[in-house]
């Protein structure tokens, strides 16, 4: 092998291509998901030590068998991962390795995130502004309206938008981006060498000039239907909040929204008349407390919390506010936390969840605290 280096684009990391190659061969050994790849690789020490250990020691990791045995002995896993790791180098990919320090923190956060991925594009999944918009594939005139004005008016916070580079409202996502200069990132269901769907294709070069895309599956991968539920993953977990525009009552951004909420994102709706096929998914997930109500991009903002930070602004508590004993129980417990989930607090201080939520916007009304994005509350 050459001693070249597969350097990501912020040349704060280098990934060697050894360590690359050997994780790539993981990707592709039969019966390793990517949450059991990061316990081999957090247990042997890197993915070539995956390899090259002495059986008894794999055994005695968890999930460790004779079959997956079998499977990391495979040569063939060696040889595929040398001819992709060609393909990353001539088309100029970035890989992003979970133990990178440049990968995406949201995204790390997430249980099932992958190990590996490729990103195409320089864009900085680190921002803290990052918003999936999710749909179904027949878009309305309602959807698509409401669509292109709300992002039209978040332009001033300089969000990244995320979404599937499908049909109806992730095509109109991207493409409201991109007319408002804001970074724009699809995310695939198939490899790079692919284009999906084939209409798409003319939309690529000015998405790769305001932002790009990134995938987990190798350079000739086709979109084969199970990948799209893989995919919906890294859109709901790249982003601190998926917005669903339109949805019938079954469909994949419902599934991205379910993921969202499993990973305690915040997740918005746009509500519809209870006739409407499109709305009806939109409609339940507000219904079941799955998805807060937003019929406006001051709606958003106000819910994530990006106009204190647009802003700036500091606000001064006012002197001698008087508390209520719930009230005072919740102060002296941010004052030594700082800021913790609401979940959290309701567990620490003894509340029920709904009376907590209560208690602190009562708080927040006061000037004592704040809320952040995914139901993050902190001291001012």
């Amino acid at each position: 092998m050459n001693n070249y280096f597969v350097t990501c684009i912020s040349n704060c990391y280098e990934m060697k291509e050894e360590e690359l190659l050997y994780a790539l061969a993981l990707q592709k050994v039969k019966g390793v998901g990517d949450i059991h790849a990061k316990k081999l690789i957090e247990a042997c020490g890197s993915p070539k030590n995956v390899f090259v250990e002495k059986h008894q020691v794999l055994q005695k990791i968890n999930g460790v068998g004779s079959v997956l045995l079998r499977q990391l002995s495979n040569k063939e896993n060696l040889l595929l991962a040398e001819n992709e790791l060609k393909l990353i180098e001539k088309n100029d990919l970035v890989p992003r390795y979970f133990l990178d320090d440049n990968y995406p923190r949201n995204l790390k956060n997430c249980i099932d995130a992958p190990f590996l991925f490729f990103q195409d594009g320089n864009f900085d999944l680190n921002q803290k502004k990052i918003l999936s918009v999710v749909g179904t594939r027949n878009m309305t005139n309602y959807g698509r309206d409401f669509c292109e004005e709300l992002i039209e008016n978040i332009k001033p916070y300089d969000p990244i938008i995320v979404s599937g580079f499908a049909y109806g409202v992730d095509i109109c996502a991207h493409k409201a981006a991109m007319k408002n200069e804001l970074t724009s990132i699809g995310v695939f269901a198939h490899g790079f060498g692919q284009v999906y769907p084939k209409p798409h294709k003319k939309y690529m070069a000015q998405m790769s000039n305001n932002g790009g895309f990134l995938t987990e599956f190798w350079y000739d991968e086709q979109p084969l239907r199970e990948n799209f539920l893989k995919r919906n993953r890294i859109v709901a977990g790249i982003s601190e909040a998926t917005l669903v525009v339109e949805s019938a009552t079954r469909g994949g951004a419902l599934a991205t929204a379910s993921i969202a909420n499993s990973y305690a994102r915040d997740v918005f709706a746009l509500p519809g008349r209870s006739t409407d096929t499109y709305s009806k998914g939109c409609n339940n997930l507000i219904k079941n407390n799955k998805a807060a109500l937003v019929t406006s991009a001051e709606d958003l903002i106000e819910m994530l919390g990006w106009e204190q930070t647009q802003i700036s602004k500091i606000i001064q508590p006012k002197l001698f506010v008087e508390l209520t004993s719930d009230e005072q129980v919740i102060m002296e417990y941010l004052s030594k936390n700082n800021k913790e989930l609401l979940d959290v607090i309701s567990f620490d201080c003894n509340f029920l969840v709904h009376r907590t939520a209560t208690i602190l916007f009562q708080l927040e009304m006061k000037g004592l605290l704040r809320a952040l994005p995914g139901k993050m509350f902190e001291i001012i």
